[in-house]
């Protein structure tokens, strides 16, 4: 399967587009947002854990991200709340097992740079926001590697920032609020990735916005990967 896998184009998708599949595992379902390969991918995607499901073991070949967005997502080394952050880098196994909650998670899968060896679980749902430098904007950190930056970003009502050019692109997930960027209106559970070398000028909505934020990671802009 190949979805939104050139990545010198934009790529956005928006919950009026969602499109649920059945994932190998009952009780379990895919949004998928990027996908490069089948059962074994490169993929971007939400996964939503009915209550008391439990997703077979398997080994993270190329490193898994995960943010929790709803419910509770567990496995043998924990539980985790809804605004935690994990990640389990590239060798790493587990065996998710849901309880009565259910969860909600976005995930991102084989996206690991090799020599990025740190296993987080960070619960930013606790975490104070941090101000930023720039004016109307509060953060909080969750990750950084050689260019790669992963954060939850807080924006206040029509605040603008402007990316005068995207080394490793950006991507982000609207959690609560709205984002444009000139040429459309993202609402709250909307995916964007723009490609490396692009300028780019993103303004808050009239509620402000909350967001997942990553920059720095993608591929120079005339990559597709294979």
């Amino acid at each position: 399967m190949r979805l939104n896998a050139d990545f010198s184009h934009f790529a956005c998708v928006t919950p009026e587009e969602y499109q649920w599949v059945d994932s190998p595992s009952a009780g379990v379902k895919r949004m998928m947002f990027d996908r490069i390969g089948d059962e074994v991918a490169r993929a971007t995607s939400l996964v939503r854990y009915a209550p008391n499901t439990k997703f077979e073991r398997h080994t993270h070949g190329g490193g898994e991200e995960i943010l929790v967005l709803e419910g509770v997502f567990a496995d043998e080394h924990g539980r985790y709340a809804a605004g935690s952050y994990l990640r389990n880098p590239i060798g790493t196994g587990h065996t998710p097992q849901i309880g009565e909650e259910g969860a909600l998670i976005l995930v991102k899968l084989h996206q690991f740079d090799p020599n990025d060896e740190l296993q987080l679980a960070v619960p930013a749902h606790r975490l104070p926001w941090q101000p930023d430098r720039r004016p109307g904007i509060s953060y909080k950190m969750l990750h950084t590697f050689k260019q790669e930056r992963v954060s939850l970003e807080r924006w206040e009502a029509v605040q603008s920032i402007r990316y005068p050019e995207l080394a490793g692109g950006l991507e982000f997930y609207v959690l609560e609020g709205d984002l444009s960027d000139g040429e459309g209106q993202y609402a709250a559970g909307s995916w964007c990735r723009y490609p490396s070398g692009v300028a780019l000028t993103l303004t808050a909505g009239a509620s402000g916005v909350q967001l997942y934020l990553k920059r720095g990671h993608l591929p120079p802009a005339q990559t597709d990967l294979a």
